[in-house]
């Protein structure tokens, strides 16, 4: 009798789970219980937070633009691991095209980087 092969997987997606749920219910009863001001509040990086508007604040476009930035360069390397396991299958056309790739991320990333899109001022 041969086992299916998802049934590893799925018997760890189901401990997983099961372990998740435990700590999550237990944690409220077994954990500490002494409050203070300090831990009641939000914690930025050990800087005292700063007063927000009813609502929430506006967050400048630097942070939208970064986040893009990331996304982009992130897809680049998502696209670069399988190309990079059929290197030899692929010969020739396929180092031109990724090539070709690199160098089309590589001029977006100048154009960015000259009109300042990685300064943080």
């Amino acid at each position: 009798m041969t086992l299916n092969p998802y049934v590893p997987i799925v018997g760890l997606l189901i401990l997983g789970a099961l372990f998740a749920l435990f700590s999550v219910s237990i944690a409220p009863i077994v954990g500490p219980k002494r409050y203070n001001r300090a831990k009641l509040e939000a914690y930025e990086c050990g800087i005292e937070p700063a007063p927000q508007p009813i609502g929430g604040g506006r967050f400048p476009v630097k942070f939208y633009l970064t986040a893009m930035l990331f996304i982009v360069f992130d897809i680049e390397t998502i696209f670069l691991y399988p190309w990079a396991v059929n290197f030899e299958a692929l010969g020739l056309f396929g180092f031109v095209e990724m090539v070709l790739f690199i160098v089309t991320v590589f001029i977006a990333y100048t154009y960015v980087w000259r009109r300042g899109g990685l300064n943080w001022d």
